[in-house]
């Protein structure tokens, strides 16, 4: 290489490149090295120049790689050591990006297979042996790359300028080697990708989530678990001096508010939320701490952004959106405290003017829509599943319910009850004809009908665990529910919800008759008024007690089989300057979201 070597075209019969891919030893203090590493190679910059570069070097590649793994894992070591070590500065930042791409390179075997790879060269060496003393110092540098989302160095603050003199630095090595050969490393068919790569404020901050998301989802060694999971698992705030169990290993603390101020802010991303999802799932210090905060305004507005705009967003990060909510949604202190925090003027909210809501009523509004899209659109059961767990968590400690919140769970129920109606009318039609045509297959009604009724007796149950549980704070709801108690009256001797109506069947015909006497045509003011003091006077013993209504969110078998796949997309389609042959992936289809 040295000075006389700056084009592309000139690698493949570069001699320092061919002695330093070679079998010979080469000392640390030889000579050599000042050769090698005084040149000027501009990196590329486009993929077209990515892919004339990994063409030009795939002799040197496969002479630096082959039956060398020993030599594979030293460099891993090493590419640990430059991330956690070196500060980081203007002329370290492109170093960095380049270790930690190379990083995801070397484990990016898995996107040419089909099954969730349990065992790699690379996933062994990172679970045991020398890297393993650098795993809680790699997750916490990680974490505070994210946190820090510094953007990279203005021109002419590179550590490698384009020198036309051939003079050079030690540094160079990230230009010409780093960004030439070590993202071009062909472990398992890594081949270009031909598109475009976002646009991002901090790549560095990009390059190290998503490395810190792959190694949280390596699977477990026959022997023993991914030691990156359990560090993200077990670290602590910064603030609390209580010393670590012996028992956890790969500990460490971190500033958790920097780490939340990250993560409010970062929320548009899909990365960024699945990083949450793993934090608030897998680390009890995280969750206690987020779940002590005074502005979860903060964290959950931007989770109901994306659940509002769930036509824009793919279904994983919507997923992972509406489990983040269920897993906030377990604690009685958060479903107490949304309640109390006020907002003014949700601009992204255009369906209706909200001036003035709590965030509690805002997140069962939103909730509320996201069933009524999916019942309409995608019809996906375990959406549905989930959105309902998280109301029926809340449903105890509603309060104050906006009146627009109100009248959309009594409107959601109407829809489920026309829903059952249609899909009973059409079973009844369905059995009418079966019985003069033997031929015709009689189509499955009856799952459908019993899909709507579990539905329905959920919404049953979260309008009577509100009504047994804060029937005085929730005057609107009341209101709400004698506005169309016409709809509940089907449901009174149907035996699949007789139980759970008699609490709604009360209340109706209590206020009912309180509004009677009090005479014709009276205000919306007057009827709340009547509203608010019959609550006083229902004798609350008259109230049917139901068991608590909670879920708690459970990850499935195999958790992996969704997990990595969702990750390895979120790489292949976010990852700066990284490109793989799209023919060639086999981990998930091109068109999945």
């Amino acid at each position: 290489m040295g000075s006389n070597s700056s084009r592309i075209g000139d690698l493949p019969k570069n001699e320092y490149l061919k002695k330093l891919s070679g079998t010979e030893s080469i000392s640390e203090n030889d000579p050599f090295w000042n050769q090698l590493l005084s040149f000027s190679f501009p990196a590329p910059t486009s993929s077209s120049e990515l892919k004339l570069l990994e063409e030009a070097t795939i002799s040197v590649c496969r002479s630096l790689g082959s039956d060398s793994e020993d030599l594979l894992e030293e460099l891993l070591c090493c590419l640990m050591q430059l991330i956690t070590d070196i500060p980081l500065l203007d002329i370290t930042y492109e170093i960095s990006v380049e270790a930690i791409s190379t990083m995801v390179v070397f484990l990016s075997c898995q996107l040419f297979h089909k099954e969730v790879l349990r065992q790699s060269i690379s996933h062994k060496y990172l679970m045991r042996g020398p890297c393993l003393p650098y795993t809680s110092k790699l997750v916490k540098t990680l974490l505070y790359n994210f946190i820090r989302q510094e953007k990279p160095p203005p021109p002419g603050a590179h550590v490698f300028p384009q020198q036309s003199d051939g003079g050079g630095l030690l540094y160079g090595l990230a230009s010409g080697v780093a960004t030439g050969l070590w993202t071009v490393f062909t472990l398992g068919g890594v081949g270009s990708k031909a598109a475009a790569s976002p646009e991002l404020s901090s790549p560095l901050a990009n390059q190290s989530l998503l490395l810190l998301l792959v190694l949280a989802n390596l699977t477990d060694a026959s022997d023993a678990p991914n030691p990156y999971r359990q560090a993200i698992m077990s670290f602590k705030n910064t603030q609390d001096s209580s010393p670590f169990p012996s028992s956890i290993p790969h500990a460490f603390q971190i500033n958790f508010n920097s780490l939340y101020t990250a993560l409010c802010e970062q929320q548009t991303s899909d990365q960024a939320t699945l990083l949450l999802y793993t934090l608030l799932h897998q680390n009890s210090n995280i969750r206690t701490y987020m779940l002590a905060r005074t502005d979860m305004e903060n964290l959950v507005l931007p989770i109901l952004e994306i659940l509002y705009h769930v036509e824009e967003r793919n279904s994983h990060h919507v997923y992972m959106a509406l489990i983040i909510l269920l897993i906030l949604t377990e604690d009685d202190g958060f479903n107490r405290s949304i309640h109390e925090v006020i907002l003014k003027n949700i601009t992204w909210y255009s369906e209706r003017v909200l001036t003035e809501i709590s965030l509690g009523s805002l997140l069962i509004l939103v909730v509320i829509r996201t069933i009524q899209y999916n019942m309409t659109r995608t019809r996906d059961k375990y959406l549905h599943t989930n959105c309902l767990a998280a109301l029926a968590n809340m449903s105890a400690q509603f309060r104050s319910l906006h009146q627009y919140a109100a009248q959309r769970i009594i409107s959601l129920f109407s829809l489920l009850s026309k829903k059952h109606n249609k899909v009973l009318e059409q079973a009844t039609q369905s059995l009418r004809g079966s019985l003069s045509s033997n031929d015709v297959p009689l189509p499955d009604y009856a799952q459908d009908l019993n899909v709507i009724e579990e539905v329905i007796r959920m919404m049953l149950e979260i309008i009577n665990s509100c009504l047994t549980n804060s029937l005085h704070h929730n005057p609107n709801l009341v209101y709400a529910l004698l506005y169309k108690r016409d709809l509940f009256e089907q449901f009174r001797t149907h035996p699949s919800f007789q139980d759970i109506m008699q609490n709604i069947d009360l209340v109706i015909s209590f206020f009912s008759s309180r509004l009677l006497q009090a005479g014709a045509e009276l205000s919306v003011e007057r009827v709340l008024e009547i509203i608010k003091q019959g609550v006083v006077a229902l004798p609350k013993d008259r109230l049917k007690k139901f068991p608590e209504l909670k879920f708690k969110y459970v990850e499935e078998e195999q958790p992996e089989e969704f997990f990595i796949p969702y990750v390895w997309s979120l790489v292949y389609n976010s990852a700066v300057g990284l490109y793989w042959n799209p023919q060639d992936i086999q981990l998930f289809t091109m068109d999945s979201d």
